[in-house]
């Protein structure tokens, strides 16, 4: 069950980089992008490049002003606290747009792949900055390339697009672009907003007006487990997708969700996003004629778990799965590109909770699951 696959890169994609300190560190899609060549998943897809875009397609997401204040920060350097534009998550750096544009461009190169003659999958893994704001910065994000790519998809003549984000933070930017717009479903599962940034996406956030309905947050706690997160996910993603009969599904793969990320609190291993493919790609096919488009999205852990996870779900798309061992073609790149050493096993071991701590967890995920369905099941005509 698969069809075309388009990969988008290009190693100026590495130009988003916020410095050798900050925690987003553009290599982590570079190594991807090794580690699927060298597992023989590019031999199944279609590389291409990111397209050219204009300040209008940036606006239909971004304010003008913003956009301003973007370029004069990227010409000077220089910060501008008004936009988010500061030292701390998103400090300016020259050439900032530029680079940030370039990401919009791959994904909606990817965008533009999906929707050709014949429907496909596409995979932009630079993309998925998932926080920028219409007017702000935020989160490692500059410009919202999602949102941009959905955007774009919309002004082609798709009538309805479901985004599914699975980052471990909320996807509030693309929630607060398509907040009013009925033709996008928002869907974010994620650690709850109580523990960890942006300290939103709530369960009983469901969008108004006529685009009530249209939003869906899952907020998970802290600790969270594959054993707990695939039935929380199964429990209420796909009946939402599937309800909403989008003609394109776009979903945001980060995955800051895994256990030793160190900016969050969750714990999957990457045996959950092999899961998560799979659920995906069948949504994808049985929802959306086969239009898939994925982006990467958030990955602290850049050289141990990032490259494994998004090239996990590249080869789903491609429809194989990566050897149990990593290529040594790959390991010795990795050790003599970007300095580092790698484990060469391909899956985690099982990641198991204390039984003081599971009780506690589990009824945490279980009043998630519960609140998000009484909350938006009725709305889709769905039973609780």
């Amino acid at each position: 069950m698969t069809g075309p696959v388009t990969v988008v890169w290009d190693e100026a994609l590495c130009a988003y980089d916020f410095g050798p300190e900050h925690p987003l560190r553009p290599a982590r899609a570079a190594l991807t992008m090794v580690l699927a060549r060298e597992a023989g998943l590019l031999d199944k897809a279609t590389v291409v490049e990111p397209l050219e875009l204009s300040g209008a397609d940036l606006a239909r997401v971004h304010d003008l002003d913003y956009l301003a204040a973007v370029k004069a920060a990227s010409g000077s350097g220089r910060p501008v606290p008004d936009h988010g534009l500061a030292p701390g998550d998103n400090p300016p750096f020259r050439g900032m747009h530029e680079a940030a544009t370039l990401v919009c461009g791959a994904t909606v190169a990817a965008a533009a792949a999906v929707l050709g003659a014949e429907p496909a999958h596409a995979f932009s893994p630079a993309g998925g900055l998932h926080h920028a704001m219409p007017g702000q910065a935020s989160g490692f994000c500059i410009y919202n390339d999602p949102a941009v790519a959905i955007a774009w998809m919309l002004e082609q003549g798709v009538g309805r697009v479901a985004y599914v984000d699975v980052d471990v933070h909320h996807g509030d930017g693309v929630e607060a672009v398509f907040a009013d717009d009925p033709r996008v479903l928002t869907v974010s599962v994620h650690e709850s907003g109580r523990y960890l940034f942006p300290g939103t996406g709530f369960a009983h956030e469901v969008g108004e007006g006529d685009a009530r309905g249209t939003i869906a947050n899952l907020p998970l706690p802290p600790s969270t487990t594959d054993d707990l997160y695939l039935p929380a996910f199964d429990a209420v993603v796909p009946k939402l997708v599937r309800a909403f009969e989008p003609e394109v599904l776009v979903t945001q793969l980060g995955c800051d969700s895994h256990y030793t990320d160190p900016l969050a609190h969750l714990g999957l291993t990457t045996r959950a996003y092999a899961e998560l493919a799979r659920r995906l790609h069948d949504l994808a096919h049985t929802v959306a004629k086969g239009r898939w488009l994925a982006t990467g999205g958030g990955g602290y852990q850049w050289a141990a778990v990032a490259p494994r996870a998004w090239c996990g779900y590249l080869a789903e798309m491609v429809g194989t799965r990566l050897p149990e061992r990593l290529p040594d073609a790959y390991l010795s790149q990795a050790s003599e590109r970007f300095g580092v050493v790698l484990d060469p096993r391909t899956a985690d071991d099982v990641v198991a909770l204390r039984s003081e701590h599971r009780e506690r967890v589990e009824r945490g995920v279980a009043r998630a699951i519960e609140m998000v369905r009484a909350n938006l099941f009725p709305l889709h005509g769905l039973s609780v």
